[in-house]
């Protein structure tokens, strides 16, 4: 069986995989994240996974024999992808548009082992309540908002926004489990390889 690395600096998506039992080392893979023009969110999210993968891949020796997993989450609003907010201000003016309202989070996941790299992009919904601007100050002062797409971390503090949700929640906080471990399965790295993760079973 192959190494397994995860292109990630994410302790989100470390915690994820580690949770399935997946023994991984993380590699960096640092790249442009920058949209094209005309990109769908959708291509956006995948582009982005299969090239963090590729990059994690190159930081490796060429005669290593291995598999990179890649991730990218991006939060959605009517089309429009809400990165990190720049500054209060910023962070602020996204949950006013994010409050009371549905919005789309969509994860992509790519693994590559040198041969061949397959990807997916798993889409859910979250609904908001409605939210005060005092409430948004107090998240802001927080400082959970600062390094997340949309400005909110549905697995801290911003849980209490959320109303509801259709889909993944994993995928939301930023690696679909159950999709990660079917395309892992596709390169022959099973979960639940972890001796702590088989006596809880």
């Amino acid at each position: 069986m192959k190494p397994l690395y995860l292109a990630s600096g994410s302790p989100r998506r470390r915690e994820l995989l580690t949770q399935i039992g997946v023994p991984f080392t993380t590699v960096s893979a640092d790249i442009d994240e920058t949209p094209l023009a005309h990109e769908t969110p959708s291509a956006y999210v995948e582009r982005l996974a299969r090239g963090k993968a590729a990059a994690g891949r190159r930081a490796l020796s060429a005669a290593q024999q291995a598999c990179v997993l890649g991730a990218d989450t991006a939060v959605v609003l009517e089309g429009r992808i809400l990165g990190k907010p720049l500054d209060q201000a910023d962070s602020l003016a996204m949950l006013s548009a994010l409050s009371g309202r549905d919005h789309e989070v969509l994860t992509a996941i790519a693994v590559l082992d040198g041969q061949r790299c397959e990807s997916l992009v798993v889409r859910s919904r979250v609904r908001f309540r409605a939210i005060s601007e005092q409430e948004a100050l107090a998240y802001w002062a927080s400082g959970e908002p600062r390094d997340k797409a949309g400005g909110y971390g549905i697995q801290g503090l911003g849980a209490v926004f959320v109303a509801g949700l259709e889909g993944s929640y994993s995928a939301v906080v930023g690696l679909p489990l159950c999709e990660t471990a079917q395309l892992l399965g596709h390169f022959g790295i099973p979960c639940w390889q972890t001796s702590s993760a088989l006596s809880a079973v």
